[in-house]
């Protein structure tokens, strides 16, 4: 089972969405309220919070989502104890609280919404709270034997061990019978051996990463192996080329027809390489 959780401001909007008749959505759990739709339920949440001017986030969403098989088998009183569970393990205590179940996907989720002020008008302390949820889910559901993520990742790890291997080894092909010179050249000798390198651009528009696809299976860089990673790549390619032919002195590379920032980070790794190569070369090693 997955959590995440976090503080909002626009708690009639989220709510709404939560308590959406189109979604099918089943109430599973009443704490402290009596309205029967999201501005009523609002009203009674900021009833409580006008005890405290300074928090303005002053509502707490959750999503709780268990497992395909889980959430198809699960029944209202089971969801609803997944939701107190949760907010036990929250330490939330007393306070108002509503929570909603979608099963309007193939993959059914709760969303809970608490009010984060309490009866005395004290503020929640949502300081990391997505980890928090994510720890109080795992924790739920190994008390309730549920599948949890570290069991998800454990049967993924295990059922595509060999398509990994696969990918690694196709990388190995690459690098030792193509030698590429640049990422470029890396991505066009990697999808001539069946497997699609697929850059990662982060909002700044700077390279981040890479995805590989083999097989209808997409996995990232450090999930195939650690060296399979931007920068790990990066210096496997100095084998064949310097550093500066591979990130020019602007820091770009050129990468699907475009020019792409890279994070300084990389540059520096490689600029690190490049004065091993230099003083390993000068010694004659």
């Amino acid at each position: 089972m997955i959590g995440k959780g976090k503080s909002i401001s626009h708690t009639r909007a989220s709510m709404g969405y939560g308590w959406n008749q189109e979604k099918n959505a089943e109430v599973v759990l009443r704490q402290h309220l009596v309205g029967e739709n999201p501005k009523e339920i609002t009203e009674e949440f900021q009833r409580i919070q006008d005890l405290n001017h300074n928090c303005e986030r002053n509502t707490l969403s959750f999503v709780l989502s268990p497992t395909i098989n889980d959430g198809q088998r699960l029944k209202k009183q089971e969801l609803e104890r997944v939701a107190k569970e949760f907010m036990d393990k929250m330490k939330l205590g007393e306070r108002q609280a509503i929570a909603f179940v979608h099963r309007d996907k193939e993959h059914t989720h709760i969303h809970l919404y608490v009010n984060r002020i309490d009866f005395k008008g004290i503020a929640y302390n949502d300081s990391f709270i997505g980890k928090r949820s994510q720890q109080a889910a795992e924790k739920v559901a190994e008390d309730l034997r549920l599948t949890t993520v570290k069991q998800v990742q454990f049967e993924r790890d295990f059922q595509t061990k060999e398509l990994r291997n696969e990918i690694k080894r196709r990388h190995e092909l690459t690098l030792r019978h193509q030698k590429p010179k640049n990422y470029q050249q890396y991505l066009e000798g990697m999808r001539a051996n069946g497997v699609a390198v697929i850059p990662s651009i982060n909002k700044q528009g700077k390279l981040q990463g890479f995805r590989f696809e083999f097989q209808g299976h997409s996995f990232k860089g450090s999930e195939i192996h650690r060296n399979m990673g931007m920068a790990g790549i990066g210096r496997q390619l100095t084998r064949y080329n310097t550093p500066n032919r591979i990130i020019s002195p602007k820091n770009t590379i050129k990468l699907l027809d475009k020019v792409v920032p890279v994070p300084q980070k990389l540059a520096i790794s490689l600029a690190k390489k490049a004065i091993k190569k230099s003083i390993d070369l000068g010694m004659g090693i």
